[in-house]
């Protein structure tokens, strides 16, 4: 698999982790995890499907008996334990029941539980991104700025965009805030943040999905600068002018990567 599908692999497990988090809540939430989203994001990791009675569980490629297993369902558990025992724990027969000593692990499962909800859907997109090899070089990079170009130059907006989230996660890129989103416009830039709340954000890249136009301004818009937002929104209009334009915006976010501390060593 190529650096580039696997990097798309990586925003996916991503977008999907986020799906799956965003659908849990407590147990007194009424609300249901998204169980499909869970199944693609488990498609994408080591765990493989085995059902056992009426449980679908979630299995490691390892040898041995006992090994985390995931139970699908709406708690999400992960337990360190056999096949049979968990089937036992979590679907009892009626003679299993009977027993007293099964009865006390079919209401404890504590000596088992490894984890459960958010901290097994941190589990699985950990083990997700471990699988993927996201070593670049520069030809890497240089093949997703040409392709980004020509998909601009053929008004190809699915590709202009594919290619600017590559370079986003590459870069610690996000959507635009609110208060610089704008309608029928791609916007992604560097958020900075003081205590989690975020106050500027640039460099910022817009994409004018309609009229197919591609700039970057190379600056970090303070959001609480009128003045800064208003050129912003300047610049997407035409009315001033920015830092890059066209097919050269993605030479400079090829470039900006390869600037990246991170990438010295490569």
């Amino acid at each position: 698999m190529s650096f580039r599908e696997n990097l798309l692999k990586k925003i996916k497990i991503k977008q999907l982790t986020k799906q799956v988090l965003a659908s849990m809540g407590s147990v007194d939430s009424g609300k249901r995890t998204d169980i499909d989203a869970v199944r693609e994001l488990l498609e994408l990791s080591p765990y493989k499907p085995h059902t056992v009675r009426d449980l679908e569980l979630y299995i490691p490629a390892v040898d041995g008996d006992i090994y985390p297993i995931i139970v699908l369902g709406n708690d999400l558990p992960m337990y360190k334990a056999s096949t049979d025992d968990i089937a036992m724990r979590r679907s009892p027969t009626l003679k299993e029941m009977i027993s007293i000593r099964n009865a006390i692990k079919i209401l404890n499962d504590s000596d088992v539980l490894v984890s459960k909800g958010p901290d097994t859907v941190a589990t699985i997109q950990d083990a997700c991104l471990g699988s993927l090899d996201l070593q670049f070089d520069q030809s890497d990079l240089a093949a997703i700025a040409d392709d980004g170009k020509a998909s601009l130059e053929n008004a190809y907006q699915e590709g202009v965009i594919e290619c600017l989230s590559l370079f986003a996660e590459l870069l610690g890129f996000e959507p635009a805030p609110k208060k610089l989103s704008q309608a029928h416009y791609y916007i992604i830039g560097k958020p900075q943040r003081i205590s989690g709340r975020m106050v500027r954000f640039g460099p910022v890249v817009l994409y004018a999905k309609i009229r197919n136009q591609l700039k970057l301004v190379d600056d970090a818009i303070a959001l609480k600068d009128p003045d800064k937002v208003e050129h912003l929104q300047k610049v997407a209009e035409g009315h001033a002018p920015a830092s890059v334009e066209g097919g050269q915006v993605f030479k400079q976010l090829s470039q900006s990567v390869l600037d990246l501390p991170e990438a010295v060593d490569r």
